[in-house]
């Protein structure tokens, strides 16, 4: 679907060279030096225009470090291309825009620093995110990454549709998987629409963030799709949700065909699994709603967990003046620089109690708050080795049973969790 894709950012699966990890060879100097940096951001107009002012504050005030940035180069993907300039040595110091799933990869490579290797960084991350920063944690206990921003994925949903099928708009029956597939009948039957939700039915791994995931998260109370060397998703929660996916496919309540667009923003389909950014996407051209995702039991919004579809930064051994670089990501996580990523991007800081911290800001944009509070209960992507290769064997199981119909889900899965457990295990 073409509002998945700013976000998720067509991430790939990279060749890599292993270089072993860490600090390389002069990290110890590195890691005190001061001077002028270079850093990457995302290409979406807000994140450039948060970007642009972060760094000229940074800069005005130190002029001997001064931080030269520019957009993520353009590429197939910004992670092939920031593994790409890992393996030629001349990755920037920072890059905003590092997706978790692409973590242990970039590591392996030997590409970023641990932060740990600062004075007061875990404790800056812990401090500022709470009890979410364990998920961030690579396995030898260190944080090769800062968890920066994240967009909680919820249930929006379009109240005329639902008026349209006869439906209440204002209390929509959707918290059980009973409710919400009785719900998508009436809608696909009266409401004019082909779909009561339209996740994209095509193969890129990071799909399964977008259906199955946050309905796992939300029906395990909060398990990882790999825990422990062990994958989750074969047990009663993961089959559960297989089996309320594969009714809705089996019923033509989603389709499987790929659409060429956005099917929510066009009228074709009732609902869409999206995070905070689709408030600026949607805001004018569809009067919607926002709940949790469901649950086999239904419950409240504030029990219900969800994919954190979050981005980190990375900062990566090349960089020759880490002194800086720590520090600007110091600067740019600052309780101050997370408001104003907020104000101007809309996607929330991974900071604890955004409610309360920035709570005139959600007084004054109320659609944002909903998300905030999901953000206290997000699930992020288990941080493991071969991350990418092992959702990509889970969505070709998942697409050919669950959407497709091809084979038994269960039978399926429990394939895909043995490679999914071998690929995690490889170091």
């Amino acid at each position: 679907m073409k509002r998945a894709l700013p976000l998720a950012m067509a991430l790939l699966v990279l060749p890599l060279s292993a270089c072993g990890g860490g600090s390389g060879d002069d990290g110890g100097k590195a890691a005190t030096s001061k001077g002028p940096i270079k850093i990457w951001y995302a290409n979406n107009p807000d994140e450039i225009a948060w970007a642009k002012k972060m760094v000229s504050s940074w800069n005005s005030a130190h002029p001997d470090e001064k931080v030269r940035a520019q957009e993520i180069p353009a590429g197939k993907s910004s992670e092939e291309v920031i593994g790409a300039a890992i393996t030629a040595g001349n990755a920037p110091c920072l890059v905003f825009n590092t997706s978790p799933a692409a973590v242990s990869q970039f590591q392996k490579q030997g590409g970023l620093v641990p932060l740990d290797d600062f004075p007061g960084a875990a404790q800056h991350i812990q401090k500022r995110s709470g009890d979410a920063a364990e998920q961030y944690k690579s396995e030898d206990g260190k944080y090769y990454q800062l968890p920066w921003k994240s967009n909680p994925v919820m249930i929006s949903y379009n109240k005329d549709v639902f008026e349209k099928a006869g439906l209440d708009a204002d209390k929509p029956s959707l918290k059980t998987y009973k409710d919400f597939l009785a719900t998508s009948e009436k809608l696909v039957d009266k409401g004019g629409v082909k779909a009561a939700v339209w996740p994209a039915p095509s193969s890129e791994f990071f799909q399964s963030w977008f259906d199955f995931y946050p309905l796992f998260a939300a029906e395990s109370g909060g398990k990882q799709l790999v825990e422990d060397g062990k994958a989750q998703f074969t047990g009663p929660e993961g089959r559960a949700v297989a089996d309320f996916w594969r009714s809705m496919y089996d019923k033509d309540l989603s389709q499987k065909e790929k659409y060429n667009g956005d099917a929510f923003a066009d009228g074709k389909a009732a609902m869409t699994i999206a995070g905070p950014w689709a408030v600026k996407v949607y805001d004018k051209k569809v009067d919607y709603g926002v709940v949790p995702v469901p649950t086999s039991k239904g419950q409240s919004a504030a029990e219900t967990r969800t994919f954190s579809d979050a981005k980190s930064v990375g900062l990566f051994s090349s960089c020759k003046n880490r002194g800086t670089a720590w520090d600007v990501l110091k600067f740019a996580s600052s309780k101050e620089q997370d408001r104003k990523l907020l104000e101007t991007t809309g996607q929330m800081p991974v900071r604890e109690d955004l409610t309360g911290n920035y709570a005139d800001f959600f007084e004054k944009n109320p659609k944002y708050k909903t998300y905030a509070q999901a953000a206290e209960n997000t699930v992020e992507v288990p941080n493991v080795p071969k991350s990418i290769a092992a959702w990509q064997a889970f969505r070709d199981a998942y697409s050919r049973s669950v959407i497709f119909g091809k084979e038994n889900p269960q039978t399926a899965l429990k394939k895909a969790a043995a490679e999914v457990e071998k690929l995690a295990a490889q170091k």
